[in-house]
């Protein structure tokens, strides 16, 4: 069955003017989902934009392996106070039984978890700096450039994940 997920994650505080950064995704995601080709279930899944397969992270027993799974959408917001990162995954689950854990497949881990990056660059330093997002950090969260100090962006709430079909 194909299944559909939209990830959302909502930045504020993102400088503009003089400590403007840049601030963007860089189209690159990992999400846990129950992978039925090794049959192990809340595996990190691996994804690139543009890429027509995922990669699962498998286990000791399985080495990782190509899975049918890609990012089928990216879009980004601005509004005044906020920028909202937006992605829809597409991934074929079947129904399982993970011998090992002894769990029923689900069509979206349970607890769902997600991390996307992001980079920027920092005008002062003229570098290039990276960042992550994800589900299981204490929040607020306020990013800084690892170059010049300055803020860079604050999640207030873990990015949410929601079952499309």
């Amino acid at each position: 069955m194909l299944r559909s997920v939209e990830i959302t994650v909502q930045l504020s505080g993102l400088p503009t003017g003089e400590g403007f950064h840049n601030v963007h995704w860089q189209e690159r995601l990992e999400l846990s989902l129950d992978c039925f080709v090794c049959q192990r279930t809340g595996r990190t899944t691996f994804f690139r934009y543009g890429q027509e397969q995922a990669l699962c992270s498998a286990d000791e027993k399985y080495p990782e392996h190509p899975t049918a799974a890609r990012i089928a959408a990216f879009d980004v917001t601005d509004e005044r106070e906020r920028t909202t990162l937006r992605a829809v995954v597409d991934y074929w689950w079947a129904p399982f039984h993970d011998e090992k854990r002894d769990r029923t497949a689900t069509a979206l881990s349970c607890p769902p978890w997600v991390r996307l990056y992001l980079g920027y660059y920092c005008p002062r330093a003229r570098q290039d700096g990276a960042f992550g997002i994800q589900t299981n950090v204490s929040r607020p969260l306020h990013e800084i450039c690892s170059h010049c100090d300055r803020p860079l962006a604050t999640s207030k709430e873990a990015p949410a994940i929601r079952l499309l079909v």
